[in-house]
């Protein structure tokens, strides 16, 4: 009991349990910041890997349209729906069953 009484007496143990609890609760780039930057960081990097995932089927596709015509004219009806002109274009979509 004598030993932890001494210890808090200690003018530098104090200053360094103040520093410690100022930087773990009351800096700007406390604990509950840096967890929600890491949070953060996280969410972008998925958001990064999807665009990414998503450039390279664009890249894809545009390159498969610039080299075969054919490919255009299925790519325009199968994504925009276009036809010609003596066609009729029936959409069918599927509903989930109710329960």
């Amino acid at each position: 009991m004598n030993r932890i009484l001494e210890l808090v007496r200690n003018k530098y143990f104090l200053s360094v349990a103040a520093f410690v609890v100022w930087m773990l609760f009351f800096d700007k780039n406390d604990m509950i910041s840096q967890y929600e930057f890491r949070a953060e960081v996280n969410k972008l990097q998925e958001e990064k890997d999807f665009y990414v995932k998503e450039i390279s089927q664009v890249k894809k596709d545009l390159n498969e349209l610039s080299t075969n015509l054919n490919t255009a004219e299925k790519f325009a009806r199968e994504k925009y729906f276009m036809k010609k002109d003596n066609e009729d274009v029936f959409v069918i979509i599927k509903e989930a069953p109710k329960d």
